[in-house]
């Protein structure tokens, strides 16, 4: 005799024509409400068959289904069967950076966002991190000053170095939300932050506001913080309206003008 899964919490009855989005979704309930932890086994393709009256297939697509969600992994071999993931940070993150570059945000709206979101961090930080992390975000800001010093800096190295001194004050905020959206915003494309350190113009004024901000950081000064973090984002709008503004047509000479040019 099969034994069930959950013999005090039986599973929702599954509907002829859509079993397996069924069992899918009793099976994502347990597993978010703790009934089936983190590194622990389903019970196998044919207990399942019996527990909710259905064929192997309908079990297989189900166990899919949740694999493409990130919350199942298949192993093989003599311990294998499916297994209910951790999930991590990461796994969260790239699912939101895939949904933000599906759904494109106005620049406008996304500066508004980041600007609101790093103040709440950056205040967070200040009363939350350690010195050695103020001294660590610092120490590699003065880094990212100099690369912008550069005459012909490597924009990669920067935009690679922009994005983890972003998350280290993130993790210094200690709290995981901030961290998770940090994550996904600088997976998926960041605040247009790249539009002042391609413009030369912006390039050694931005890295050198970073620097002032984690030295506000690093002095436990939250005003001063919150005023080069406004600062910061008043030049990036700025930046981005220069670079979108329309270039102004060029007049197309006519056959007079043209029949008199030397």
């Amino acid at each position: 005799m099969a034994k069930e899964i959950f013999p005090r919490s039986p599973f929702m009855p599954v509907q002829s024509g859509r079993a397996s989005e069924d069992i899918a979704l009793n099976l994502e309930a347990a597993i978010l409400d703790g009934r089936l932890k983190p590194g622990g086994r389903l019970p196998s393709e044919r207990d399942m068959q019996v527990q909710f009256g259905t064929g192997r297939g309908v079990v297989r697509e189900a166990i899919k289904i949740l694999k493409q969600k990130g919350l199942l992994e298949v192993r093989k071999g003599v311990k294998g069967g499916a297994y209910v993931r951790q999930l991590e940070m990461a796994n969260v993150s790239e699912s939101l950076a895939l949904f933000l570059k599906q759904h494109p945000v106005e620049p406008e709206k996304l500066i508004e966002f980041r600007e609101s979101m790093d103040r709440t961090i950056t205040v967070l930080a200040i009363s939350r991190g350690t010195r050695d992390e103020k001294e660590a975000l610092l120490a590699a800001v003065l880094r990212f000053e100099a690369l912008m010093r550069k005459p012909d800096p490597d924009l990669t190295a920067a935009s690679e170095l922009d994005r983890e001194l972003n998350l280290m004050l993130a993790r210094m905020a200690r709290s995981p939300l901030f961290e998770w959206v940090m994550h996904a915003l600088q997976m998926g494309f960041s605040s247009h932050d790249y539009a002042l350190y391609e413009n030369p113009a912006y390039r050694e004024q931005a890295a050198a506001n970073w620097r002032d901000t984690a030295r506000a950081i690093a002095e436990q000064e939250p005003m001063r913080a919150l005023s080069c973090i406004g600062q910061h984002y008043g030049m990036l709008r700025t930046c981005v309206a220069e670079q979108n503004k329309p270039v102004p047509a060029v007049p197309f000479p006519s056959g007079t003008d043209a029949g008199n040019s030397p």
